[in-house]
């Protein structure tokens, strides 16, 4: 029996806005300190994009580097798959708006929303539309400008927040190489531990929302934490069997940068050392669905990825939603 294409990154790219927002900056603005936040957090700072400036910006921004080093025209690409909650409106769709920035005009394109799962649940369809041979260039992206949406006088959430993306070129390879497995799961019956409450159509925009203050990110950060670690645990660990793989033969785990006490807890339930795993969430804070492919691209450019490296992404986010992807680099 043949077996299926397997898929792979043949590309990668990130980017932030160029301001950055520090915890000293915080200090100034709502009842906080750095001390506070970088001991509960781990994050010092985060980029925050300008008014005026929608996430379509960010994701051609990332978009581009991801192309070049994967050496092929934007009129290559068959489809664009956008990871956010931070769209540029409610429709047409963010990805849209990145085909006409990028002139892909041969992509077909729509947006992904599983909040800071969204890049490996991009990821999947990429690799399980390549397996069947409905596409062959795919382009991944994760994005969000999350500090649109959230409420600066709330101390518990806005020190959590940052804007960026990240990108992702996936075409055929090997079936032995590439994204080996992925796993995926979601819990709606804790939505609402983690949600925008207003704007859709169950709360759509009207004075009372907007004085009930419905528009900015709610959190209840306890229970978030502890269904976080062990969902992430969980799917990093079906991931793997999938693949075949142990968890002592990962070279680098790179889980979604919600937090450094999540990161350090989802290491240890999975039996892996902190220096096999890839960290960058003092630098960008919680950018969601952008997190891990900024991530992934960051450890590729210091040296942390190499040929034949076992890689394992693994996220949490808001629906509730998970996933975990290994790849053979």
């Amino acid at each position: 029996m043949e077996q299926p294409r397997g898929a792979r990154i043949i590309g990668t790219g990130y980017f932030v806005p160029p301001k950055v927002l520090s915890n000293r900056d915080l200090e100034r603005m709502v009842d906080t300190t750095d001390e506070w936040i970088s001991a509960r957090t781990g994050i010092l700072e985060r980029h925050i994009a300008e008014n005026g400036v929608p996430s379509s910006d960010l994701a051609a921004e990332a978009s581009r580097p991801a192309l070049a080093e994967a050496g092929i025209s934007p009129l290559d690409i068959e489809l664009i798959i956008v990871a956010t909650v931070t769209p540029d409106r409610l429709f047409p769709s963010t990805a849209c708006s990145l085909q006409e920035k990028l002139g892909a005009s041969n992509a077909a394109a729509f947006d992904l929303s599983a909040a800071c799962s969204g890049f490996i649940y991009g990821l999947t369809l990429a690799k399980g539309l390549i397996a069947t041979s409905v596409a062959d260039v795919v382009l991944v992206v994760g994005v969000e400008t999350l500090s649109k949406l959230v409420d600066w006088t709330d101390r518990n959430t806005c020190v959590l927040f940052g804007d960026g993306a990240g990108a992702a070129v996936v075409a055929p390879g090997d079936s032995d190489k590439g994204i080996l497995a992925t796993s995926m799961g979601s819990d709606g019956r804790l939505g609402s531990l983690l949600e925008l409450p207003g704007g859709g159509s169950l709360n759509p925009a009207s004075e009372e929302t907007l004085q009930n203050r419905l528009h900015f990110i709610k959190m209840k950060g306890n229970e978030v934490f502890k269904n976080a670690v062990r969902a992430m645990g969980n799917v990093a660990e079906d991931a793997l069997a999938k693949a075949g793989i142990r968890a002592e033969d990962v070279d680098l785990l790179i889980p979604h940068q919600a937090n450094l006490r999540i990161i350090e807890a989802t290491a240890k339930r999975l039996g892996v050392p902190m220096e096999k795993v890839f960290v960058n969430v003092h630098k960008y804070g919680n950018t969601s669905a952008a997190s891990i492919p900024m991530a992934l691209h960051e450890a590729r450019k210091e040296g942390r990825v190499k040929d034949g490296d076992i890689v394992e992404l693994v996220s949490f986010g808001a629906g509730f939603t998970w996933g975990a992807a290994v790849i053979r680099w």
